[in-house]
């Protein structure tokens, strides 16, 4: 496995330079601003992750007024219990993308960060996960969110701002040359590894787990 100044180098050398590259890295928003996340925007970025898993991305990002109308300001509260009429005037409902299951899921996902109000808060549970566990993050928002598995939570937490990785294709395939896994993660095994092997770049480079999977996207 090479260092994390090794596959600095080679993510900067085909993207133009060091300063190029430094410019393409998004730091995560410091613990004290994750904090400051209303539990709503908690719920609206997993919702828009789940709705955009396996569709177009565009027609959720402009339908996404309607879905914040539709679900209320997706507050957690009036998702959680929400009843069948409820669900089926959403069903029906225009403004958004009328997938039952997918609409099933914000009911179920403001259920699951209700309970995190009674184990510190949502944003302390979500944004004060510690990084050199990311992998124990994802796989308690898979066994107890809905939807959360795969690509979904691991998006949903970039874009809201906390520190994440994403395996994109271009991420696991520099895993792999690195010999840190054979194929594309995803067992526990795997996950293990891949959280050990960014654990070693981040003591090697003071980086975030942003920075560093952004730079092994780029390097391939």
């Amino acid at each position: 496995m090479r260092t994390f100044d090794e596959l600095f180098q080679i993510a900067a050398d085909r993207k133009g330079g060091t300063d190029a590259l430094e410019a393409m890295l998004a730091k995560p928003k410091p613990l004290d601003d994750l904090l400051q996340i209303p539990e709503d925007r908690w719920l609206s970025q997993f919702t828009r992750a789940v709705f955009s898993a396996g569709f177009n991305w565009k027609v959720i990002e402009n339908k996404w007024p309607g879905f914040e109308e539709a679900f209320q300001g997706f507050d957690l509260d009036r998702n959680a219990f929400m009843n069948d009429e409820d669900f089926d005037a959403l069903i029906s409902d225009t403004r958004i993308v009328r997938n039952g299951t997918k609409i099933a899921s914000v009911r179920d996902n403001a259920v699951f960060l209700r309970e995190l109000r009674d184990e510190g808060g949502v944003s302390q549970v979500l944004g004060g996960w510690p990084s050199t566990d990311y992998v124990g993050l994802l796989e308690m928002l898979k066994k107890r969110g809905a939807r959360l598995g795969g690509n979904s939570a691991q998006y949903a937490l970039r874009f809201i701002g906390r520190d994440a990785f994403i395996l994109s294709n271009d991420v696991n395939g520099r895993l792999i040359a690195e010999g840190v896994i054979d194929k594309p993660a995803g067992s526990k095994s795997s996950m293990k590894a891949v959280q050990g092997a960014f654990n070693t770049w981040m003591e090697q480079s003071g980086r975030s787990l942003n920075e560093i999977s952004r730079v092994l996207a780029m390097s391939l």
